[in-house]
């Protein structure tokens, strides 16, 4: 379901894609508000799941996680709840950030950040390939960061 948006709307949104920690009286004034309407707004977006949550990017390098591999995850088909299982456990595993359902050769698209390879094969051995469904893993380990960005794009929004 999309949501329909006014322009103050997506001017909150870009302006707490860019800084979440705006006090809603700078928040308004970037939008063309004062602060109570625009606490209204911020409130609904929250309600109805536009707004997810407030976060902080961390840089991984800085905190030691300076791998980032992308695992193409394959499953056994006639496994009883292998879905379910696989599911379930990724949820539990801090180290994937990120994990698709996908078309194509695999079943499922992960991004995991680890200190180093050792520890990439570590993981692979001791949690992905604990997984009774998992039956195959192709990894790309990233050679350098072209682009990060966790903004989403607005202009389509009518």
């Amino acid at each position: 379901m999309t949501v329909k948006l006014d322009r103050h709307e997506k001017g909150i949104l870009a302006a707490l894609q860019d800084n979440a920690r705006l006090t809603m009286q700078e928040l308004g004034d970037a939008v063309g508000l004062s602060a109570s309407p625009c606490w209204r707004r911020v409130r609904s977006m929250e309600e109805v799941g536009v707004i997810r949550r407030y976060t902080v990017q961390l840089d991984p390098r800085k905190l030691g996680l300076t791998e980032c591999v992308f695992a193409h995850v394959t499953l056994e088909r006639h496994k009883e709840n292998a879905v379910e299982q696989f599911e379930t456990a990724i949820a539990a595993m801090p180290e994937v950030l990120e994990c698709f359902a996908v078309t194509g050769e695999a079943d499922y698209l992960l991004r995991i950040v680890v200190p180093s390879t050792q520890d990439y094969g570590r993981f692979l051995s001791e949690r992905i390939f604990a997984i009774p469904a998992v039956s195959h893993v192709k990894s790309s380990v990233t050679l350098k960061e072209v682009k990060f960005e966790t903004r989403l794009p607005l202009s389509h929004l009518e």
